[in-house]
Order: C-alpha cells, then sequence, then structure tokens
C-alpha cells in the first residue's frame, strides 16, 4: 500500500464535554498538515468536525468535506473547504470518503462515529479495500469500544487474523504515524460450512 496522502476523520458534530476532546482534534489537524496529508471529512464547522478543518486549514494544509445536502443547514456546512462535496444521501457521503481517503481515523464521537469506522473496518474485512482504520482514543473515549473488540475476538465472532486492522492510539501524533507505517489484514471472509450456519 502507498503511504497515505488523504485520511478520513470521522468525530462528533458536538464538542463534547472535556477540553481535551477539541485540543486532540486540533492536534490531529495541525499533524496531518505538518505531514502533507490531506483531510477527507463530514464537511461542517461545527464541533470536533470544525474543530480538526480549522486547524487543517490554519496550518495551510487540504480539506475536502463530504455532506449530505439535508444536513448542510443542520450541521452548518463549513464555508472555508478546499473543496465541499454535496452529496444525497448519508450512503453517499460514506461511498465518497472511502473513495477519497487512503485510510480513516475516528476521533471521539457518537453513533455516527461508531457506525462509520466499524463500516470501514467491516469493509476491510470483506475485502473492499486494504486501508488503514484507527482509534484516536483520547482520555480513554474508546476503551470500552475496544474491550468489545477484545470481546468478539476472544469469543470467535471477529476472526483473528482481523485482529491487526484495529489500530488504537491515546495522541495524534503517534497515530498518524502507527497509519502511515501499518498494512492492513488480507480478507478474512470465506464461505460457512453447513454447520456453522
Amino acid at each position: 500500500m502507498t503511504r497515505p496522502r488523504h485520511l478520513c476523520v470521522f468525530c462528533g458534530s458536538h464538542l463534547g464535554n472535556r477540553s481535551m476532546y477539541a485540543a486532540a482534534a486540533t492536534r490531529l489537524g495541525t499533524a496531518l498538515a505538518r505531514r502533507d496529508i490531506g483531510l477527507v471529512y463530514g464537511g461542517a464547522a461545527v464541533g470536533l468536525m470544525g474543530a480538526v478543518a480549522d486547524a487543517v486549514l490554519a496550518s495551510g494544509g487540504e480539506v475536502q468535506g463530504v455532506i449530505p445536502a439535508g444536513l448542510a443547514a443542520k450541521e452548518i456546512a463549513h464555508p472555508g473547504l478546499t473543496r465541499l462535496h454535496v452529496v444525497d444521501t448519508m450512503h453517499q457521503r460514506k461511498a465518497l470518503m472511502e473513495r477519497l481517503s487512503d485510510g480513516f481515523i475516528a476521533l471521539p464521537g457518537g453513533f455516527g462515529t461508531f457506525e462509520e469506522i466499524l463500516e470501514i473496518i467491516t469493509w476491510t474485512q470483506l475485502g473492499l479495500h486494504r486501508k488503514p482504520a484507527g482509534f484516536l482514543n483520547v482520555g480513554g473515549y474508546y476503551d470500552a469500544l475496544l474491550a468489545q473488540i477484545r470481546t468478539g475476538l476472544a469469543e470467535g465472532f471477529i476472526p483473528r487474523q482481523l485482529a491487526p486492522a484495529v489500530v488504537a492510539r491515546k495522541s495524534p501524533e503517534g497515530l498518524v504515524t502507527a497509519l502511515l507505517d501499518h498494512v492492513p489484514p488480507p480478507p478474512t471472509v470465506r464461505w460457512l460450512t453447513r454447520r456453522e450456519t
């Protein structure tokens, strides 16, 4: 895999209850721009979404946003991006973000962030892409989810070969470095036997 030139960041449209989340988003945006890595994200000007985009732009980096037309007003589409892609549906949003990106990061966020990063990891399992994905585990935000993934591995619902698909780091700079060097595992999908169905 070539080294990522664009990383997609999934994150909340809120700032959360602790200032460390916005600080981490800003550090991540600065780290991306300093490494000449473009940002692909959900296109909003608010919450952690706005914080990471503003940091990349302030450091002279490239930012592409992808937002459904119906959410452009609710999420307050960012007016200062390098490029804003307006699509019709959430499905189109995710598909375009995947196509534009060479890897994926989950900052803290809610249901949408969980769904986006887990779907991307599922696509790795299905062999739809071989792009790295990682969690920025600020203040232990993703400890419980990472523990659940370990439970899935231990109980046989997540193939052991897929364990390297999940990268987690506590610092933005450390996660970017890990993703630049990471090679995801090959797909693990196989046909089930009748006994396994």
